[in-house]
């Protein structure tokens, strides 16, 4: 029988209160502090994690994984020159074990009108190879065009933001001129709008079909102007990254273009070092609330013992030792750290699941990326963050638990 755990449960649940019981105010708020700590750092970390995972989302929607283009082209240019990937190549490539798609891409900078307005834009040509399932989910309006036709088809998707900027709707048509050695001039129909609050694509690309953009460049069939590679695991996008390059490395294709390989990390650095910076912040929301919950516990518990102080005499005269003690304190101690952690969880888990239904707290798209307050509820960062605060909490009270061998049985017991 653990003697010293029935001895705390008495305390806790049925033994006989102290004639003062200053302990009640100081016990609930060492528990609403724990509670309300861990519902802190569970939403804390559910938003940093949700947010991520939706940028992420955002930047690799637009951009792949891993991109494959001709090494003399300017990171910074659409207008890039063409490159001509063989069937072994792209075999090679999409026979790695994380490479999920291999898609081709043509681009080409251009400036859009109607009657009223022009806007400049990429022109973004795609195939029947592409995966449309990220502008599917993003779209607002009509549908994606077909590229299984014969002919070059002159549909295209256009964002929500080029829509309201140029007075388009889906089937309204608008001319797009091409300046290189001459003015060309191609007239498109709206056959869908999309949007994704990434504002620097939305303000950029326009997708239609990639003989299009094949015929403005003068390019042949197997001319195009980069490889948009999908991984399975994007934490693995570096190792990957340099298997595809090991592979185009040193490799020419038939024009004797060299390939430059990068991954959506070397792409847009700046994204990804800003994600990198909410791990920081919610580092320091996870200390400080710990801290506050923290120093609630060991006022709580430090009453609990003064209170306790002509029991703790009858213990030792008894026979207990400190240790034996300390460990009964610490037991009601823990009990009190389950209630919080419990009440703790319940408004945490609460608030995450009103903020994924209902979006409820809004955000500035153009400087967030994203109009509402992102959440994910991971259970291997839940389990693992409820586990860590009581390890670390009964940890804490180890020390202050100290108080009891001070007190010596001889002047703590009263008698009546």
């Amino acid at each position: 029988m653990n003697v010293e755990l029935y001895i705390a449960k008495r305390f806790q649940f049925a033994g006989e209160q102290p004639k003062n019981r200053m302990s009640r105010p100081a016990v609930r708020i060492a528990t609403i502090g724990i509670a309300v700590g861990l519902a802190v750092m569970i939403v804390a970390v559910s938003v940093v994690v949700g947010f991520k995972n939706e940028v992420k989302q955002q930047v690799i929607g637009f951009g792949s994984h891993i991109q494959v283009s001709a090494y003399a082209g300017s990171l910074s240019s659409f207008d890039t020159p063409p490159i001509a990937p063989s069937d072994s190549l792209l075999f090679g490539i999409i026979s790695l074990p994380n490479v999920a798609h291999v898609q081709k891409i043509a681009t080409k900078t251009g400036i859009i009108k109607t009657k009223s307005d022009f806007h400049g834009v990429v022109l973004k040509g795609v195939g029947q190879d592409f995966d449309w399932s990220f502008f599917k989910k993003n779209m607002q309006t009509g549908d994606v065009f077909d590229s299984s036709d014969t002919l070059a088809g002159n549909q295209v998707v256009i964002s929500q933001r080029i829509a309201d900027a140029m007075r388009l709707n889906v089937g309204d048509y608008f001319l797009a001129y091409f300046v290189d050695q001459s003015v060309r001039v191609r007239k498109f129909t709206v056959c869908g709008i999309y949007a994704t609050n990434f504002t620097e694509y939305d303000d950029l690309f326009i997708l239609t079909d990639i003989r299009q953009v094949q015929s403005l460049n003068r390019w042949e069939s197997d001319e195009i102007s980069r490889l948009e590679i999908w991984l399975y695991d994007f934490d693995k996008v570096g190792e990957t990254a340099d298997e595809v390059y090991f592979l185009t490395a040193n490799r020419p294709d038939t024009n004797q273009v060299f390939y430059q390989t990068q991954s959506i990390k070397e792409l847009m650095p700046q994204i990804f070092d800003w994600l990198s910076l909410l791990d920081m912040n919610a580092w320091v929301i996870l200390v400080l609330m710990f801290a506050v919950a923290g120093f609630n516990m060991i006022s709580g518990l430090l009453i609990l013992i003064l209170e306790r102080t002509n029991d703790i005499g009858v213990l030792k005269a008894l026979g207990a030792t400190n240790w034996t003690v300390r460990k009964i304190f610490l037991y009601q101690s823990m009990f009190l750290i389950l209630k919080g952690m419990f009440w703790g969880n319940i408004i945490g888990v609460l608030l995450i699941l009103l903020e994924y239904c209902f979006h409820i707290i809004p955000l500035d798209p153009i400087m967030y990326y994203v109009n509402y307050v992102p959440v994910s509820l991971n259970f291997a960062y839940w389990i693992l963050l409820n586990v860590v605060v009581a390890v670390l909490s009964v940890v804490i009270l180890v020390v202050p638990s100290y108080l009891i061998t001070k007190i010596s049985p001889s002047k703590s017991m009263k008698f009546d």
